[in-house]
């Protein structure tokens, strides 16, 4: 029984979850340079710095559980999943309940929620109510946003909604919201790098829509692909990943301090060979084995990216 929550959980979808935590911590640490004497130095890392990149880290994958679980349970109850293609679903195939993956949902959201107080407490403490309020209902939305995708008769994900939710909470968000945890303060720059999360997660998100996409206009799943269309979804999928590229470049454009902050450019070769593959392919089934090697590549450009400036 066990197997199949991890099964539900969808491991393989944990490495982009965490790509924006990275890059927002990667950029916290590096606003923390200071000029001395024309060379820059940083300040150490404290305890509290620790805590709170671990704690945003398990809020992430908690989020991300959360999401998966609700995915699961929504297109199972709605039949979506009865003849998708890609790995099964443990809903629709029968080895997990309705109601059992109800009560998982459940405990992942109160676990969630429990560690996003947590995190509250430990950045901000008792001296920045405001913030504590904020963050609050940022992560009360991020729960409810994750079961709303695809459970309930309102749900935004059979409308066409699911790129503007993985957009805003998996890039905007865990990138801005995980620089200001550290920083308490923001500016315009950090914008860019978040914006290249958000389209690469996006991305991840189009691609598995587009692998669906003739299912999903059966079962009434008007997401995004489904309304554009498999031309348009290919345009708009390579819109979505020469964007990503441009934002990053501006950001360090504008911050430029070493060559060594192109490192993250790295992770674009096999983005760049990526495109060629849904360029040619013509079997939308044969796009599952591209989700992993985008979503494996944003990992590797929040590593890269966050390394960059501190070589």
């Amino acid at each position: 029984m066990i197997k199949n929550y991890i099964k539900a959980a969808r491991l393989r979808t944990l490495p982009l979850s965490v790509s924006g935590i990275i890059v927002g911590s990667s950029l916290a640490n590096f606003s923390n340079y200071i000029n001395i004497d024309g060379l820059y130095t940083s300040f150490p890392n404290n305890e509290k710095n620790y805590l709170i990149f671990i704690l945003a880290i398990l809020t992430t994958i908690g989020f991300q559980v959360l999401s998966n679980f609700a995915n699961d349970y929504g297109d199972g109850v709605k039949g979506t999943d009865d003849n998708r293609q890609g790995e099964a679903r443990m809903v629709s195939s029968g080895a997990i309940t309705p109601k059992q993956m109800k009560t998982a949902m459940i405990i992942t959201g109160v676990i969630t929620l429990i560690i996003v107080l947590s995190l509250i407490y430990v950045s901000f403490g008792k001296d920045n109510f405001l913030y504590s309020v904020i963050f609050f209902f940022l992560g009360v939305s991020s729960i409810v946003a994750a079961i709303k995708y695809t459970v309930g008769k309102s749900a935004y994900g059979y409308s066409g909604f699911g790129d503007v939710f993985v957009f805003v909470f998996f890039g905007l968000l865990a990138v801005v919201g995980t620089y200001f945890l550290y920083t308490k303060q923001l500016n315009f720059s950090i914008f860019l790098p978040a914006i290249t999360i958000g389209l690469l997660s996006t991305a991840v998100l189009n691609l598995n829509n587009m692998r669906d996409r003739v299912n999903d206009a059966k079962v009434g799943k008007n997401t995004l692909v489904v309304k554009m269309g498999a031309k348009l979804a290919k345009l708009y999928h390579y819109n979505l990943i020469i964007a990503s590229f441009l934002f990053a470049n501006l950001y360090v454009v504008i911050t430029y301090k070493s060559p060594l902050q192109f490192l993250f450019l790295l992770a674009y070769l096999p983005i760049i060979k990526h495109l060629f593959f849904v360029y040619k392919n013509k079997e939308e089934p044969l796009l599952d084995g591209e989700l992993k090697k985008v979503a494996l590549s944003t990992f590797l450009f929040s590593i890269l990216f966050g390394l960059g400036p501190l070589l």
